[in-house]
């Protein structure tokens, strides 16, 4: 099988569930991972026979994606602020709606002027939000948790792929007890579970099938726990003039806002997404 035949196998076998071009997208994705050549290479060697262990590797891709499996849960990769970042079962795959919320911190502490901030991301998945703060703002102080040891274990190793300092923990952010002795913070972000269970019904089968359950999913009677539960948390752990940063469900911006603004927040900010949906929320400690 040649490179050209194998990518073509990809599409004829993927576009009956994804369409064309989505299925042309994924095998675009596949063959640079089986191969490590880029689009322009495998045109260049389209003749080029594949080895017989990327042969099986190929067959293997395809059988998992035929089951809807995400394609970064098949080569294991997904690109994030311009970081290629290990991802697994364990984590969510990271959406480039959640690199605009990376964005509106760096660009709030580069504004602020603020020389060495302590920054902490809650349920931190892939590591994905504080590694590339960190990248972004190489003097600020980050910290992670997770409640998830699979999900830790793929952040340290992002943040070493990367060569970046950021401290992780495990740590049950609904329990008091487990995060009484963080320190005091200048700035909280947290993208943290905000789905409701009834969504499921409408969700993608790769997302629902594949993607954490526990990063995904609260329940129905009480869709905003989480920010409930951080935001009274950030009160005793950011300082005053601090912020407090979520990635937020677009059915739920101006219920999120007024949680914050009923906890004592101010300069209570929602932000829209590239798509025009509230997809974050900002509230200051007094």
């Amino acid at each position: 099988m040649t490179i050209q035949t194998a990518f073509t196998h990809i599409v004829t076998s993927l576009e009956p569930l994804q369409g064309q071009r989505e299925a042309g997208n994924i095998a675009h994705i596949i063959m640079e991972h089986i191969t490590g050549l880029s689009k322009m290479d495998r045109i260049v060697y389209k003749e080029r026979a594949l080895t017989a262990a990327q042969e099986t590797q190929l067959t293997a891709a395809v059988n998992a994606l035929l089951t809807h499996q995400p394609v970064q849960y098949v080569t294991g990769t997904s690109w994030f602020y311009g970081m290629e970042l290990k991802v697994n079962p364990h984590v969510l795959i990271p959406r480039p709606e959640t690199e605009e919320l990376v964005e509106w911190v760096v660009l709030d502490v580069r504004a602020a002027q603020l020389s060495h901030p302590r920054i902490l991301d809650i349920g931190t998945g892939s590591g994905a939000i504080p590694v590339a703060i960190k990248k972004e703002l190489p003097h600020a102080t980050v910290q992670a948790v997770d409640v998830s040891e699979g999900a830790l274990a793929t952040a340290k190793e992002n943040a070493a792929l990367q060569q970046l300092e950021v401290t992780f923990e495990l740590i049950d952010i609904l329990s008091k007890q487990a995060w009484a002795h963080l320190p005091v913070f200048d700035i909280i972000i947290s993208n943290p579970p905000y789905i409701c269970q009834r969504e499921s019904a409408d969700m993608q089968e790769q997302v629902v099938a594949y993607e954490p359950s526990l990063a995904l999913f609260v329940p129905d009677e009480d869709a905003l726990l989480f920010y409930r539960e951080i935001g009274l948390m950030a009160k005793e752990k950011l300082r005053a003039g601090g912020a407090l940063y979520f990635e937020i469900n677009e059915a739920y911006g101006k219920e999120t806002a007024a949680l914050l603004e009923s906890q004592g927040y101010v300069e209570v900010e929602i932000k829209k997404d590239l798509f025009g949906k509230d997809r974050m929320v900002k509230g200051v400690l007094k």
